[in-house]
């Protein structure tokens, strides 16, 4: 697959709620993912899956929308914006954020998180 290839079948999963699906299908086994909070990357698909995993059961996701993909040499960004209420805290907000991807060999080796500054 092309990276453009890659871009819209990751928007079009995302868009239809198979998130988990697209890290399955399109992440590399050696994927790296960055957040924005500093924290030390993430590394290996099962850990990156289990980090998505743990963020969507802190969190009611009560809307999502996908937008993209713009893309770039092997890279691409996909905007995300979530309504969400997090859990631990009741605090209920929009979350939007840039996510860029980096492709190599037909699968997704990077993702990198940035987040919209109130």
């Amino acid at each position: 697959m092309s990276v453009l290839e890659i871009a819209k079948e990751l928007l079009r999963l995302c868009q239809s709620g198979q998130n988990f699906v697209a890290m399955e299908t399109l992440y590399s086994d050696d994927i790296v993912s960055v957040e924005a909070d500093g924290s030390a990357p993430y590394v290996g698909k099962a850990v990156v899956i289990k980090k998505s995993a743990d963020w969507v059961a802190a969190h009611e996701i009560h809307s999502g929308v996908a937008a993209g993909p713009y893309v770039n040499g092997n890279q691409f960004m996909v905007r995300f914006t979530f309504d969400i209420t997090i859990k631990a805290k009741g605090l209920r907000l929009t979350m939007d954020e840039m996510g860029l991807y980096t492709v190599a060999d037909g699968k997704i080796i990077r993702e990198e998180f940035f987040y919209a500054q109130a």
